[in-house]
């Protein structure tokens, strides 16, 4: 039940965010959420497309190292304390969250979330044994497509 991520690594100056998106665009690949990060030098865009094996070879082919990791997402209530919920369940199992980001969209008031654990395997055991609701690429791109 986990996603496939791109994460490129792109200079940090002006039009270097815009190039892979373009890129993107004209092959007609629809970027559905994602999450820059960045330092100094150069920052890191992590996508999540719904073609994202055609995604990596259009940006592969324009020259971007494109590095594919396995993330989660989660349904999260949409409440004061709801992520805490969360996160406390992820804690209790012992599972390190190196980062999550948010999607915009809602639903049934719940907030999705992509996470990335140490262990992503384990930490959807937990999550389902804790019945935190694991959403599959199907379901997260059929939400998506409305």
């Amino acid at each position: 039940m986990t996603l496939k991520q791109l994460s490129i690594f792109l200079e940090n100056r002006p039009g270097a965010l815009s190039a892979p998106c373009r890129v993107l665009a004209t092959a007609g690949v629809n970027i559905q959420t994602f999450a820059l990060a960045d330092t100094r030098q150069f920052g890191i865009l992590r996508l999540v497309v719904h073609e994202w094996e055609k995604a990596r070879e259009v940006l592969e082919r324009h020259g971007w190292a494109v590095h594919v990791t396995d993330v989660v997402a989660l349904d999260v209530p949409d409440r004061p304390g709801g992520l805490a919920e969360l996160l406390e369940v992820i804690e209790r199992a012992s599972i390190n969250v190196e980062y999550m980001y948010a999607f915009t969209a809602k639903q049934g008031g719940k907030g999705l979330m992509l996470f990335r654990f140490d262990n992503p395997e384990m930490a959807i055991q937990a999550l389902q044994v804790n019945h935190v609701s694991v959403v599959s690429a199907r379901e997260l791109y059929e939400r998506l497509s409305g």
